[in-house]
């Protein structure tokens, strides 16, 4: 059996079911984005169609990657996600980059620009010092991180909790603002045709794909739980593809109404979709409402990175490739919580500094570079035949790999040299792995690639445990 395959003695538990996998799905992908891009995408397109073209487009792209990822899970049921999939497939030095990547950067960049997002609006509501507001949202990065590292049944209970909430919150706006809002029909007249001061369409499109795409990220986090999934080959590519396409259906619908309550010549892209609508919707009262709605979403998007992220540093420890410490698994609480509390740590020395903003952009490009990448093992030769797992193989992975590669290449043209910092970044790296492989006695570190039939068969892996839904 291949290192990793099974499950291990000393393995997390299994935990998580349909219901909580799912959860976990909607918790990451619904934060603060939904909240700012819909004004933008509307002013930039000008369009009812295209801006529901752009949603549906970057939704079927996520759909396809999940179909991909939801299948690699499956079919490699260990904590770790991408790490897991890269490793097996190009060696431990590749699934390393991504690793050192996500620690010091991506995962606790993203965690720290979602928890400064939630102080902001926590500051609408009642007025704090700069300061205040920094503690407001290490507090949160603390509290949540606790959360985690206590049990697995804890943080999926609350990331569900807080999914449905924010779900919930989301249906209910679009149900309140097509039936009973004060907008109107007309304001959809002229469907399809765009004014003709507006920006050149392909120029708008790559900019509202570009939008889209990012407020639909962080679906793939789930695959890093893997490990903690009962029945992950058939759970995570249904909690998966679930939802991605609840998600999106969501977003489509939301930006519908905003487009029926606010007029295209009142669109404001400095005020975002949040303070707009809910004036729109509630009169002078709405701005404190979406606040509300716009913090719990971020403190569910949060509670996700916070049970998901760590799990690749677990991973990665336990092959050898970080230190030993951030693989040890909390001997009560059953969780991996010194890499917990490392993204914790970093994420909330970010906010404090306040750098966290620029600091990740230089990693954007470099992130879908390494979700494309992913995307790519599934067409790798293996001994035994899996990709009847993946609706529309081989045609599937290329409606992510290619839309993916094009996305990279918009980034790297708007901001080249934060993206060029991001690849020299990486690079730094390859140095920093060989010093862990050499000091290393796990047989992980030093594996080669996994690209022959030499693969181990594939293994279904039904932990016991209950399910936490």
């Amino acid at each position: 059996m291949s290192p990793g395959d099974g499950d291990a003695p000393d393995a997390l538990p299994r935990h998580l079911g349909l219901l909580a996998a799912t959860a976990v799905v909607v918790g990451e992908v619904v934060g603060i984005g939904i909240f700012l891009t819909p004004s933008e995408m509307a002013k930039s397109l000008a369009s009812p169609f295209w801006l529901l073209a752009a949603w549906t487009a970057a939704g079927g792209i996520s759909i396809c990657g999940a179909l991909c990822f939801g299948a690699l899970a499956a079919r490699y049921p260990q904590d770790g996600g991408a790490y897991m999939y890269l490793r097996r497939a190009f060696g431990s030095r590749v699934a390393f980059q991504y690793g050192w990547v996500s620690l010091l950067v991506t995962d606790p960049g993203i965690t720290a620009l979602m928890a400064a997002g939630m102080a902001t609006y926590v500051g609408s509501l009642v007025a704090l010092s700069p300061f205040a507001l920094k503690l407001v949202a290490i507090g949160s990065i603390l509290a949540l991180a606790g959360v985690n590292m206590v049990g697995l049944r804890i943080g999926s209970g609350f990331m569900q909790g807080m999914s449905a909430l924010k779900l919930g919150l989301l249906v209910i706006i679009a149900v309140w603002g097509f039936g009973f809002g004060p907008g109107s029909w007309s304001n959809f007249r002229p469907f399809a045709t765009r004014p003709s001061d507006a920006a050149p369409l392909g120029q708008a499109m790559a900019g509202g794909l570009l939008a889209a795409f990012f407020s639909l990220a962080g679906w793939w986090d789930a695959s890093k739980l893997a490990g903690e999934v009962r029945d992950p080959d058939r759970t995570l590519p249904r909690a998966l593809l679930l939802g991605v396409v609840v998600v999106t259906v969501v977003y489509i619908m939301v930006s519908a109404v905003f487009w029926r309550l606010v007029p295209l010549e009142r669109v404001d892209t400095s005020q975002g979709f949040a303070a707009q609508a809910g004036k729109a919707l509630f009169g002078a009262a709405g701005g404190g409402v979406f606040s509300s709605i716009v913090i719990l979403s971020a403190l569910g998007s949060l509670a996700g990175l916070l049970m998901a992220a760590p799990r690749v540093y677990y991973a990665m420890a336990r092959d050898g490739l970080f230190p030993a410490a951030l693989g040890a698994i909390h001997p009560r609480f059953g969780t991996p919580a010194r890499a917990t509390a490392i993204q914790a740590v970093v994420a909330s020395v970010l906010v404090a500094t306040g750098s966290f903003g620029q600091i990740l952009s230089y990693f954007m490009a470099v992130t879908v570079a390494f979700l494309a990448l992913t995307v790519v093992t599934v067409y790798i030769p293996t001994a035994t035949s899996w990709h009847g797992r993946i609706p529309g193989y081989p045609l599937t992975p290329l409606g992510f790999i290619v839309p993916a590669a094009v996305v990279l290449a918009m980034q790297v043209a708007a901001d080249p040299i934060r993206s060029g910092i991001g690849m020299a970044i990486v690079a730094v790296g390859v140095p920093i792995h060989e010093y862990f492989v050499r000091g290393s006695s796990a047989p992980f570190a030093k594996e080669v690639p996994s690209v022959s039939p030499s693969v181990a068969p594939e293994t279904s892996t039904r932990g016991p445990g209950s399910v936490a839904e």
